[in-house]
């Protein structure tokens, strides 16, 4: 070989070396799975973040600022996408035992849920403006067409994601299944985060013709999204989703059953419940807790949510290092309960420290822990040995997770309310009058649920030998997600 092919050679292969050491989602990829198709099944991710920046964000201000709607009517219609979160380990179970002549299971659940989404995001607008009054029908049409928009965006939002997170587990190889976790997580994030920013630049100048162009323009961005994370995905398969004469199908209860019979399972989703909870009952606090008792400007406790994101996107990277090198799912989770009960600490002594600093590192470190919960939760659903009904194991997390985050925000805002009332009122005695009462036993009452969290997953850290993961192939010379700096 002559010197110049030689030389050729050599820099092709740094230049192969340095592309799988610093791309950050290198380590992802299998022969099974390639990257490219890896990112793009994972924008269903980014269609589920944007219509969650959109009902939680964007259209929260708008109704109560801009169109004058209730407070109290906005908080229920905000809700009102938790009310199907239940019904995710059915979606799961169903998608599990889907027959079909086409020979898809996951592929007719993520386009129903995307054809919901659409249809929701489409009537929104509308139904939006009736309620504000600002047309000649009763607003009562307007009450019922928005609840009617929000509870179908969050039933497309919860089958999409639950079919959508079975198909990658059926997609990944076991050994690729926390990194794609992460990966996926991230795309929820970043799908979030780019959708707020973008939200709001759109809407500087608010104008209602506005709002229906930006809404409907995520009601069509939605479809394309979900289209181009379908295609080509599942192989058709009519052997597997045929219709058998005489067939016996096990029913959703005896499923049910049968999942659940292990004490492993009941514990994970216990602990799932508990600390989902634990780090969501704060979500609608912590601005207000900024404002009113450390007296922080509106820019400043604006800038939360992007600290628990930052933190959450650390979380990520974090949780991809350490299942890239054999990490115990079960163990992370109690790490980041940890994190949590610290975090939670540093928020409650901000007010008589009067320190905004620690305040700040508090809310970075609710992002965090909560991150990593959600993380390694869901990395141990996707690894149950459940004889491949991914969608049930997938779908009890989801509808899990999301009961108890809903629930969790709702008895957070009440009990901040109502002990409040009663200490201004001096019925707990003069000692305890100070207007950071409410909000601190919140923050109490998350810690005893994160111990109550710790002592639901303890058990499950004692894995059997042969089921603890191995560092995955490469071992830690490589560089990609699992290396991506923090």
């Amino acid at each position: 070989m002559n010197p110049v092919a030689r030389l050729n050679q050599g820099l092709a292969a740094q230049w192969v070396r340095v592309a799988t050491r610093f791309l950050p989602f290198a380590d992802v990829a299998t022969r099974e799975l390639p990257l490219g198709r890896l990112l793009r099944l994972s924008l269903f991710q980014v269609s589920v973040g944007m219509a969650f920046a959109l009902l939680n964000g964007t259209l929260n201000r708008v109704m109560i600022v801009e169109l004058h709607v209730p407070a109290w009517l906005v908080s229920l219609m905000v809700a009102l996408p938790l009310v199907f979160a239940p019904f995710r380990a059915l979606v799961g179970f169903r998608s599990d035992n889907h027959r079909s002549a086409l020979g898809w299971k996951r592929v007719p659940y993520i386009w129903m849920g995307t054809l919901l989404q659409f249809g929701g995001l489409a009537i929104m607008p509308f139904a939006l403006i009736v309620l504000s009054g600002d047309s000649n029908g009763p607003a009562v049409y307007g009450q019922i067409g928005a609840a009617l928009a929000f509870l179908l965006v969050g039933a497309g939002m919860h089958t999409t994601q639950t079919a959508g997170l079975a198909l990658a587990t059926d997609l990944a190889t076991p050994e690729s299944r926390p990194r794609v976790v992460a990966l996926f997580y991230v795309m929820l994030l970043l799908g979030t985060m780019v959708s707020a920013l973008g939200f709001g630049a759109l809407l500087t100048e608010f104008r209602q013709v506005k709002l229906i162009q930006v809404v409907q323009g995520a009601a069509l961005l939605t479809m394309v999204l979900n289209l181009v994370a379908l295609w080509k995905q599942e192989a058709r398969n009519p052997q597997r989703t045929a219709r058998i004469p005489n067939e016996t199908r096990p029913s959703f209860r005896e499923s049910w059953r049968a999942f659940a019979a292990s004490g492993r399972v009941m514990r994970l989703l216990v602990a799932v419940g508990l600390g989902s909870a634990a780090f969501s009952m704060q979500d609608i606090l912590l601005e207000p807790y900024g404002g009113e008792i450390l007296a922080m400007p509106v820019a400043a406790t604006t800038t939360l949510t992007a600290m628990i994101a930052c933190g959450a996107l650390a979380a990520f990277v974090l949780a991809a290092r350490w299942f890239h090198h054999g990490g115990d799912e079960h163990r992370l989770a109690a790490l980041g309960v940890l994190v949590g009960i610290f975090a939670f600490a540093g928020v409650i002594f901000a007010y008589p420290l009067g320190s905004p600093l620690m305040f700040r590192l508090g809310a970075s470190l609710i992002g965090f822990g909560g991150g990593l919960f959600a993380v390694a939760t869901l990395t141990a659903a996707m690894n149950l040995d459940v004889g491949g009904k991914n969608g049930l194991a997938l779908g009890a997390w989801g509808a899990v997770q999301a009961s108890g985050t809903g629930l969790a925000i709702g008895i957070g805002g009440a009990l901040r309310d109502g002990v409040s009332y009663i200490a201004t009122h001096g019925l707990l005695g003069p000692a305890v009058t100070g207007p950071a009462i409410g909000y601190s036993t919140v923050y109490y009452i998350e810690i005893v649920l994160l111990f109550a969290t710790l002592v639901a997953i303890g058990p499950l850290v004692r894995k059997p030998r042969n089921e603890r993961r191995e560092p995955s192939a490469g071992g830690p010379g490589r560089f990609g997600l699992a290396e991506f700096p923090g």
